[in-house]
């Protein structure tokens, strides 16, 4: 599936944005012309369902990271997946081949609720959440944050989630198979402390950003950045 994309800038280095659920190419708003600033041809994708790209009958994870190796270019110098989104780089890497891999609070094992519900198919019932509710259940969003969750929600098909909740259950931690970076939110549901030692033991570099909810790039953008010093 061929995915609408975003593009800033045109430097020499190519930058992949690959965002969570829920979401598409204007999360990363701000990323994308701190990182055209620093001399990259930055390119972000809408995942299928997400955004202006085109829906699905089903969206299994293999097709998220088999749209993306279709709609952008190998080989880039940086790839940047969040929550979903790492999920997704997590299993097009060995094709993308990126020089490094950062991994945002990645959904590398999709959590269950308490009652044993996929919290992936949840989120479907947040489809219609009005700027008030954003604001309340994201204190740290600024209004430009909120405003753009909520155009997001405007743009996504909530079948992804109750796709992606099949497939709850499955463990989708690649390999470090290039330099690989693990950012994770403080507290993180996605990523344990015991998840975090695994990761470093195969190979990632994992770093916290203390105090940050799950979309790191949005709560505490400057902690975001900082976090990857020495990666962008």
């Amino acid at each position: 599936m061929k995915l609408h994309t975003c593009e800033w800038g045109d430097g020499d280095r190519v930058a992949v944005l690959i965002h969570g659920i829920m979401a598409d190419h204007q999360c990363w708003w701000r990323v994308g012309p701190e990182l055209t600033a620093r001399g990259y041809r930055v390119i972000a994708v809408d995942l299928p369902g997400h955004g202006l790209s085109p829906r699905a009958d089903d969206y299994p994870p293999d097709l998220f990271a088999e749209s993306v190796l279709e709609s952008v270019p190998a080989a880039p110098e940086l790839a940047i997946g969040h929550s979903l989104g790492g999920l997704t780089l997590a299993l097009a890497v060995d094709a993308l081949r990126p020089a490094r891999a950062v991994y945002s609070d990645p959904a590398f094992r999709l959590p269950v609720t308490e009652g044993g519900v996929p919290m992936a198919e949840t989120f479907a019932g947040l489809k219609d959440q009005t700027a008030e509710q954003i604001a309340a259940v994201h204190p740290g969003f600024s209004a430009d944050e909120v405003a753009v969750e909520v155009q997001m929600l405007k743009n996504w098909d909530p079948r992804t989630a109750l796709s992606v909740g099949r497939a709850t259950g499955t463990d989708f931690t690649p390999a470090a198979a290039v330099p690989s970076l693990v950012q994770v939110a403080d507290p993180s549901f996605l990523v344990s402390p015991g998840f975090q030692d695994e990761l470093r033991g195969k190979g990632f570099e994992v770093r916290v950003v203390k105090g940050a909810e799950h979309t790191i790039h949005r709560h505490l953008y400057e902690d975001f950045l900082t976090g990857l010093d020495g990666w962008i």
